[in-house]
């Protein structure tokens, strides 16, 4: 009785499939149009109708916090998978070059959320925090391992990564990419032998 239970409780594949889409879609939309777009063109572009986008999501509110929680979900399962890589400090370069490549390609849905008073970080909840702790995992691995830099914390690597995005960003071509900025960065952080 019990199994029987559990799997009523499952959401169905063809709801998982659409809600997936719906949130790819808007994450698009909402970065290229705006948060001010119609629903109807988030449907459109997703497949669905837009009594479906409202049977997941009831309010474009509650869309926005969908999307921005499923952007640290992502990063934070990707860091958590890193954190069993047999060289430590790669794993915790290659996750930092992970935030800095999606902060980059997902400014113009942050500038949109953060323009329309959605606040981003309390949206992200326990999530920007869990977020934290697995990177700061890597972080201690590295560290341990003696190839980076024991004197740097989690608040100065999270402050030179994004230091260097919105450097690269402000600052335009001729200051280097967000890449190249974060290589630099990364440079900075090795341990000297």
């Amino acid at each position: 009785m019990e199994a029987v239970e559990a799997t009523a409780r499952q959401p169905r594949s063809d709801s998982v499939r659409n809600r997936t889409r719906i949130l790819e879609a808007a994450e698009d939309v909402f970065g290229c149009e705006g948060l001010s777009c119609p629903v109807d063109t988030i449907a459109e572009r997703a497949g669905v109708g837009v009594g479906t986008i409202y049977r997941h999501f009831p309010t474009k509110e509650a869309l926005f916090e969908a999307i921005v929680l499923r952007h640290f979900e992502r990063l934070v399962e990707l860091s958590r998978a890193a954190g069993g890589d047999p060289d430590p400090c790669e794993a915790l370069f290659g996750i930092l070059t992970e935030l800095a490549e999606q902060a980059v390609a997902k400014r113009d849905l942050a500038d949109a959320l953060t323009g329309a008073g959605i606040d981003v970080k309390a949206a992200a909840g326990e999530m920007k925090q869990e977020l934290q702790d697995a990177l700061e995992h890597l972080l201690v691995r590295a560290q341990r391992d003696g190839s980076v830099r024991g004197d740097v914390s989690i608040t100065d690597l999270l402050g030179l990564v994004f230091g260097a995005c919105m450097s690269a960003e402000r600052f335009g071509e001729g200051a280097g990419s967000p890449a190249r900025m974060l290589a630099i960065v990364c440079d900075g952080l090795r341990r000297a032998d």
